[in-house]
């Protein structure tokens, strides 16, 4: 089971808190996969062979293969499926709904699809999230504050009890006893990380926002790591995308490598 104490341990083991995320765009990705029957799952594969050395876990947003529907559920599952077990698998679909409806959603991504986690929005309720919650060894990444300019219009608006709404999510579910809860905490937020860990010190932190949107990588290790690590860095453009004119493998491998070299030093000195 990919519990607490198994990513705590691939931290420590590959000195990186990196999780490379997949968005397979075929406008983006080089001709020789975009010219393939199956595209999103061939350019994922590829950055999954050349990246996992370097990383806890992969992030795979559901939209980029569900906008090509039957073909794109199929290379879905087979993404997941090229994935090393000893790599996290995180679906980004950012699901809940109530009753039967959050039932199926769970039923699909955990026991059909066999992901490790699923990003989850919490705004109808925790109700909404109970289907998912239920399932006690997968894990469940909770929307707090996420790294879009938007994320001001409601999850930093002030609540009676003098928290801003995003840290009432945390603190609701921080007190849940699934142990398999961490929280979507964006990188363009920096100086919320020291808060955010003090409101739930032994939960993994989800962190979009690095890369292309310009998260500051060092301040959110120093103010949101804890003793186990407790971070999953994503990155995805600044990865799968290299600029430059150099081979698309060796730039995707160099970039994977930079941010595992980088992370390895702020917190292992190494």
């Amino acid at each position: 089971m990919k519990d607490y104490n198994f990513l705590a341990g691939q931290i420590r083991d590959k000195k990186s808190y990196l999780c490379v995320g997949l968005d397979p765009d075929p406008l983006k990705m080089p001709g020789d996969f975009s010219r393939n029957d199956l595209p999103l799952y061939l350019f994922s594969k590829a950055i999954v062979e050349l990246t996992h050395e370097f990383a806890v876990a992969f992030k795979i947003n559901v939209a980029f293969f569900e906008a090509y529907g039957p073909s794109g559920w199929e290379q879905l599952a087979m993404t997941l499926s090229a994935i090393p077990k000893e790599c996290l698998i995180i679906l980004d679909a950012k699901r809940a709904d109530i009753g039967n409806t959050s039932a199926r959603y769970a039923q699909y991504y955990f026991e059909v699809l066999n992901a490790d986690a699923v990003t989850l929005h919490p705004y109808m309720g925790l109700d909404s999230l109970d289907p998912f919650l239920c399932y006690a060894h997968k894990w469940s990444a909770i929307l707090a504050l996420t790294s879009n300019p938007g994320s001001a219009d409601f999850q930093l608006q002030p609540m009676r009890e003098g928290l801003f709404l995003y840290e009432k999510v945390i603190q609701t579910f921080a007190a849940h006893p699934n142990p398999h809860i961490m929280f979507v905490c964006g990188a363009t937020h920096p100086e919320a990380f020291s808060s955010i860990r003090n409101l739930c010190p032994d939960r993994f932190l989800l962190v979009p926002g690095i890369g292309a949107q310009g998260g500051d990588l060092e301040e959110v290790i120093r103010r949101g790591r804890n003793d186990d690590g407790g971070l999953l860095i994503n990155v995805s453009r600044g990865i799968c995308y290299p600029d430059g004119d150099r081979p698309f493998d060796e730039s995707v491998k160099e970039l994977a490598f930079g941010y595992q070299r980088r992370m390895a030093r702020v917190s292992f000195g190494s």
